[in-house]
């Protein structure tokens, strides 16, 4: 019998097992440097080498061989793999020398190194465990970060030393803090000088962020895990840099701004991006590493909210400023003092800069991301099909990721510098889900929206129940053109439901005035979206939605979403399912939040109307709250909190508790009895959906206030089924 699709979506962290990621070009372009596990099932990450001139594949690094025991991590290289959606083991992260000869990473909190030519690696004596290393462009040292100090090993006589401790416990040095690698996808705190004598380091110090406490209700024996979070309208975490010589010397570079957003140092400047605590002043400056010395390069405004966009500041060979800059309403990629594309496409990010050309991705269409380059005079696509593309570019040779409804998976291309085009091959495994997915734009407002119906349904043959299946946040998407966006909504069509994705006021891809309507109020923008796109599509299938039996699921912002629908819109949704639901914006962390709401304290009646507890007395329908006790994002005090004010209103409700689950549900039997359950309550929710071959009927649908089981918590936190 074949694996059932929930099963196999959880084995294969929902099919991203076994695809090729993290790469890295030689200078001269004749090697690519990447990760893989060895099949779509397995959770061990492994490095690899493709040489582009013959083709020949390589394994460089299997960390089975090397007898580490990967469940062995420190709890810093937790948090950061949780930060960063690391769903896999193995070596997930490395970094190279410039010349891409050699690579480190860590593994199990040891610290490797190894030639690429040879395979040869060796491990590293250090004392204590290891994270995020970082090789001298120059090859001769390896920086990392232990027990909060950034430590230097020298590779030829292993001499290892602190260039800076912690003065207390509070303090780390060479790492991101929790708001940069969550909030602004910085993962690291340090860069290496280009001539490898120097690094500049963030000193981090946790001190004046409030102390909370996450438990495991389900092992009373084991105490509160404390943590620093810093909620809306309380303190940050302080931030500092210093120039650490390799000679001993300490430079600080003083900065005025609450966060820094990120640093590069290359051959043409050291730069640093700064944001202040509005995030409405964003400013580049220039550093003299001799001194500390900062100088303004340029400062970007905004009176709603600067956006960070990945791959920049950088330089081409002339020296010449790569900045991406909002500007008659997009986001335009910036080279030097002008802006080099139209405001019609919507620059995401910088990959790449090889000399003189810029490698970036774009969007016209919203649902699509295309590939281009800047060669100092025009704009070239490098990607022509529909789909979503990404990839890297050094030495004149490229790498390209494509992904679209089309094809299944991700698809992996090295194309040289005569043409040649030359596979990385997936070893993913397949969903075994065929798609019925149209991408098309509804409502008033022309949503991006996809409607996914079950394969096996007949046009007209019965109106079908309604699963609304959204993100619905700012600064995310769902409606984009690749399978892989579907596949879990075309699952719960296959069980009987018409599902719409709908991507609403706060999405990317359409420009600032788009992102910008959300500001000051996260309820209201959303929620009208996903009910004018609702009706959009009913209009589209007058015969195929059953408009009296509508659901909605989601998780994070969509869970906030779900249970902000069936509260203040119970004539419309008639049950939702919440996945770890943000419920308070003040319990959720500084710079996410106040971007788009603001100083809780200046402005509490902004949170007021973003915040769902003054709407319990309002609900009518049913719903389902879902979250991880041990989630250190969205805590589970949000679903707590709430389930007491629906419970002080007299509203019934069914709680969903997942002990030892954290934001991202990584545990196989959790992820795979999560859908499974979502599946029982809307069904008994809505009544039965349709199946194959069935005729559709309303069914009974549950009566407002009616109580909906869930099922049984097995001890372990996995849901019984």
């Amino acid at each position: 019998m074949s694996e059932s699709f929930p099963r196999l979506s959880a084995r294969t962290r929902r099919f991203t097992l076994g695809v090729p990621r993290g790469f890295t070009i030689s200078p001269d372009g004749g090697r690519v440097v990447f990760l893989r596990t060895k099949s779509g099932t397995d959770p061990v990450t492994c490095l690899w080498e493709l040489d582009t001139e013959t083709h020949v594949e390589r394994l460089v690094v299997d960390p089975r061989t090397l007898h580490a025991d990967e469940e062995d991590l420190p709890p810093e290289e937790r948090a950061r793999r949780e930060r960063s959606r690391e769903a896999a083991g193995g070596v997930v992260a490395y970094a190279t020398d410039a010349a891409v000869r050699q690579a480190c990473f860590a593994l199990s909190g040891g610290l490797y190194v190894v030639e690429l030519a040879s395979g040869q690696t060796r491990a590293l004596s250090t004392p204590g465990r290891v994270i995020d290393p970082r090789l001298s462009p120059d090859g001769r040292h390896v920086a990392y970060v232990c027990d909060g100090a950034l430590r230097v090993q020298a590779l030829d006589t292993g001499h290892d030393r602190a260039l800076a401790r912690p003065e207390s416990e509070t303090v780390t040095y060479g790492l991101a803090e929790f708001i940069a690698a969550e909030e602004m996808d910085r993962m690291r705190g340090y860069w290496w000088a280009p001539s490898g004598d120097a690094l500049l380091v963030e000193r981090a110090d946790d001190a004046p962020v409030h102390l909370w406490h996450i438990a495991d209700p389900a092992n009373p024996d084991r105490p509160p895990v404390a943590q620093r979070y810093p909620a809306a309208g309380t303190p940050n975490a302080l931030t500092e840099l210093f120039v650490l010589g390799l000679d001993g010397s300490r430079v600080p570079v003083p900065f005025d701004e609450e966060y820094l957003v990120t640093a590069t140092w290359d051959s043409h400047a050291l730069s640093i991006v700064t944001l202040t605590r509005d995030q409405r002043t964003m400013r580049l400056f220039s550093v003299d590493p001799a001194t500390g010395a900062t100088s303004l390069v340029r400062e970007d405004t905004d009176p709603a909210w600067v956006d960070i966009v990945g791959g920049v500041p950088a330089h081409l060979d002339d020296g010449s400023l790569v900045w991406v800059a909002g500007s008659e309403g997009g986001h335009r990629l910036i080279v030097g003092d002008r802006a080099v594309t139209p405001p019609t496409l919507q620059v995401r990010a910088v990959l790449d800069v090889d000399h003189d050309s810029v490698l970036f991705s774009a969007s016209g269409d919203p649902t699509e991301i295309h590939l281009w380059t800047w060669d100092g005079h025009s704009l070239l696509p490098v990607s022509t099909r529909s789909g979503v593309f990404s990839g890297r570019m050094s030495g004149g040779v490229g790498v390209l990721t494509e992904q679209s409804l089309d094809d299944e998976g991700v698809s992996t291309t090295v194309v040289r510098r005569d043409g040649m085009a030359v596979p990385i091959p997936s070893f993913a495994e397949r969903p075994g889900l065929d798609l019925r997915v149209s991408l098309g734009r509804s409502g008033r407002r022309e949503l991006a929206t996809a409607v996914v119906l079950p394969t096996w349904y007949e046009p007209g043959s019965g109106k079908l129940p309604v699963l609304m299946d959204p993100y619905g946040g700012p600064h995310a998407q769902r409606v984009l053109n690749r399978r892989g966006a579907f596949l879990e909504s075309q699952w719960f069509a296959e069980q009987g439901f018409a599902v719409i994705v709908a991507d609403g006021r706060g999405t990317p891809g359409r420009g600032t005035e788009w992102e910008r309507a959300v500001l000051g109020d996260l309820a209201t923008p959303a929620l009208e979206d996903q009910i004018d796109a609702l009706h959009g599509v009913a209009e589209q299938y007058p015969d195929d939605l059953d408009l009296t039996r509508v659901a909605i699921r989601g998780w994070s912002f969509g869970g906030y979403l779900a249970a902000l629908a069936v509260l203040r819109r119970p004539d419309v949704f008639h049950a939702a399912v919440a996945g770890a639901p943000v419920t308070d914006w003040r319990l959720y962390d500084t710079c996410y939040t106040e971007r788009y709401l603001g100083d809780p304290e200046a402005q509490p009646e902004v949170y007021e109307k973003s915040s769902l507890f003054a709407d319990a007395a309002k609900l009518e329908r049913p719903l389902l709250l879902i979250h991880g006790l041990a989630d250190d994002n969205v805590v589970a005090a949000h679903t707590l909190r709430l389930s007491s004010a629906l419970l002080a209103a007299g509203r019934q409700h069914s709680v969903l508790p997942l002990s030892g689950v954290t934001h991202m549900t990584p545990q196989e039997v959790v992820a795979e009895n999560l859908l499974l359950l979502q599946v029982d309550f809307l069904k008994k929710s809505l009544g039965d959906a349709v199946s194959p071959g069935s005729a559709v009927s309303p069914g009974d649908a549950v009566s407002p206030g009616d109580a909906v089981s869930p099922g049984d918590v097995s001890p372990g936190g996995g849901p019984a089924v």
